[in-house]
């Protein structure tokens, strides 16, 4: 039976009496006394040693050495630990080999690296898409294996709220989409999507566009320029045909901005507009647009302001930037009523440059916000007739501005009127002077 503390304690006084009476009634009390010490110092020594050989092979048994007493208590107890300690090894053990197996059945790579972009583990469909190689890739740089400079600015940027697209460093063919989480200590769980197919028909929408647009252009001027013709020649014509003649040109007038709009558009998607690196007199181009603005305004008699502060020069392509700055007040020309205000504001600071222009129009719902920069869509359905829009104008705004390194804020609601802001870097900030010499 093995005894609690208490009982061992008490039964090493009793030990340590009754050695001292024996030695006592030998006459050497004080023999007695460190003969029994001595025996217990060379028993503990034993269950230390039986102690320090079980834990240092603990894979020579499972069961725990044999002792009685303290020592007994001791074993049993440390036993009881290491076995529970196997169970929830095992258990954990279980619970990771099935998150790895079910990760190795995804059809998308998914990689774990700590917080400097070391490879810590990654699945099969990874080893696919990129390459990776289980037998010398562990711990490297995964920079080093993706070698995609957007990748190692996405990386290290942590702003992964959108996610990045390339081509796989080891299949080009294959189009990758990019998600990277942040987890624990600022690691990273970077999750890569097979995009190809779709990134294929997105090609094929833009060339099917781009092309078809480009293929009515020539049939639809030739029939604007015969309609401009019986428009100018209207009054030989039989009355009741007037009137349709003058809607088809009107229709005709859309169809032709229409198509103007989607072969820039394409141009803008596809990338064969470039950006080219000019420096761009922000002034006089707002002042030229409001000017034509105004015009456009004719009897609705709206009212501009237009406030451009200092270094009111800009990097870019002069061409893009004037399609993106008079779509938004040309835009606010047409939704704006009568006798309404339009304010166009060019400042800078620390962050960069920004082009504000702002209505006291019917205002915009905030659900139709984040959907305004797509292609055709439209807050309102109703207002296409009376505007006569493309429903184009925002989405070349938005990729002017990716164009440029920017983003479009807005700011809107019904009944407060609308400000759309153009946010630009400062590193798109020019210096005249230094630009294109002295004045």
């Amino acid at each position: 039976m093995r005894h609690n503390w208490t009982q061992h304690l008490r039964l090493i006084v009793f030990l340590l009496i009754a050695s001292t009476g024996l030695g006592l009634y030998f006459g050497q009390p004080f023999a007695g006394l460190m003969a029994a010490l001595a025996a217990y110092l060379v028993w503990t020594l034993v269950q230390i040693r039986k102690l320090h050989h079980w834990l240092a092979h603990p894979d020579t048994g499972d069961e725990a050495p044999e002792s009685i007493g303290l020592w007994g208590n001791i074993f049993d107890n440390l036993h009881r630990l290491h076995r529970d300690h196997l169970r929830t090894r095992d258990r954990l053990q279980a619970s990771v080999n099935r998150v790895q197996e079910s990760t190795n059945a995804m059809r998308d790579g998914v990689i774990m690296t700590d917080a400097q972009g070391r490879m810590e583990w990654w699945n099969g469909s990874a080893e696919h898409l990129l390459g990776f190689r289980r037998q010398t890739d562990r711990g490297q740089y995964i920079h080093n294996l993706i070698r995609h400079p957007s990748f190692k600015a996405y990386f290290g940027a942590r702003d992964y709220r959108e996610p990045l697209e390339l081509n796989s460093p080891a299949k080009p063919h294959i189009h990758l989409q990019i998600q990277i989480s942040l987890f624990g200590d600022d690691d990273r769980l970077i999750v890569a999507k097979d995009v190809t197919r779709l990134f294929q028909l997105e090609l094929m929408r833009r060339d099917f566009v781009g092309n078809v647009s480009h293929e009515m252009r020539t049939p639809l001027t030739v029939i604007s320029g015969y309609l401009e013709t019986m428009v100018d020649n209207a009054d030989d014509l039989p009355p009741k045909w007037r009137r349709a003649i003058n809607t088809m040109a009107q229709q005709s007038s859309r169809m032709e901005a229409l198509i103007t709009d989607l072969i820039l558009l394409s141009k803008l998607e596809t990338g064969e507009q470039l950006v080219n690196a000019d420096v761009v007199d922000i002034q006089a181009m707002i002042n030229h647009i409001c000017t034509d603005a105004k015009a456009l305004s004719g009897d609705k008699h709206h009212t501009f302001s237009v406030e451009i502060g200092e270094r009111s020069y800009l990097k870019g392509d002069e061409g893009q930037l004037r399609s993106a700055f008079s779509n938004l007040i040309f835009n606010a020309v047409k939704y704006t009523p009568a006798e309404g205000h339009i304010t166009v504001t060019w400042t800078t600071d620390r962050r960069g440059a920004h082009l504000s222009v702002k209505d006291t129009g019917i205002g915009i719902d905030p659900v139709h916000i984040p959907r305004l920069t797509e292609r055709f869509y439209r807050a309102d359905p109703s207002r296409h007739q009376q505007t006569g829009g493309t429903g184009l104008g925002l989405a070349i705004v938005k990729h002017v501005l990716l164009n440029h390194d920017s983003n479009l804020e807005i700011k809107s609601g019904p009944g407060q009127g609308s400000e759309f802001i153009c946010h630009f870097p400062r590193e798109r900030i020019a210096e005249y002077l230094e630009e294109t010499g002295p004045a």
